[in-house]
């Protein structure tokens, strides 16, 4: 069987390369030879500048520091740490949730493709997935069914990935329905006390300038009397 292959070999030699087996074999030996002289002369030094290139770049790389927990902080503050200072981590948060995302800087660092997310809140923005400035922001009012699962999975992805480190404080603002309510429920008690120091003041003043206008019908009643009982007299 071996013997039946070998045959079928020169034939195939012959046939192909024009060659006999012996010749083809040398030329083939040759170049292999020729190929490992050359590669081992400019190999090496391709090599020695690829392991300095590893070897800075290693050097380069320093591990990055644990996540350090913030707790609540504002937006304002969350601005802070959005790359631009590298002595500070990269964050950015979803739904209010601030996560680390300072190994994942090539993204979210300055120069990344998802660059403007950092530093904020941009739970919207990844819902409708917009770059534009008026969606960088925490609000989900308005948003559809499949925004808000795409908003969903992208919160999985940053729950399974990177560290919550802290969560963005909630602002309620004061509308002015609320502001006029308020007035409106102060009012009352605020209009009493005038009635009230109106009425003391009512009562008090009689005591003060004299009788009373009251007294004046009281007093006139008992003048008919007398007169009356002086004409009665008169008749008698």
């Amino acid at each position: 069987m071996a013997l039946q292959l070998w045959e079928t070999l020169k034939e195939s030699i012959t046939a192909y390369s024009g060659l006999s087996p012996a010749t083809f074999f040398t030329v083939l030996a040759l170049g292999l030879t020729l190929y490992y002289v050359v590669s081992s002369l400019f190999g090496s030094s391709d090599g020695g500048h690829a392991h300095d290139r590893s070897r800075g770049f290693e050097e380069q790389m320093e591990p990055l520091p644990p996540p350090v927990q913030l707790g609540e902080i504002t937006a304002e503050e969350l601005k802070l740490y959005d790359g631009s200072n590298s002595e500070k981590p990269l964050l950015m948060a979803i739904k209010g949730q601030i996560y680390d995302v300072t190994q994942s800087r090539m993204f979210y660092g300055p120069g990344g493709p998802y660059a403007l997310f950092a530093g904020k809140d941009a739970s919207r923005a990844l819902a409708k997935m917009s770059f534009e400035d008026k969606d960088l922001n925490g609000d989900l009012t308005g948003l559809g069914v499949f925004e808000m699962e795409a908003l969903q999975d992208w919160e999985y992805k940053f729950m399974s990935k990177y560290v919550k480190v802290g969560t963005v404080k909630t602002t309620v603002p004061v509308t002015d329905g609320a502001a006029q309510s308020e007035a409106t429920d102060a009012s009352p008690s605020d209009a009493a006390k005038p009635a009230e120091e109106a009425a003391e003041g009512h009562v008090a003043k009689p005591a003060e300038d004299g009788p009373s206008e009251t007294a004046a019908p009281k007093e006139t009643e008992e003048t008919t009397t007398a007169a009356a009982d002086v004409d009665v007299e008169k008749k008698e």
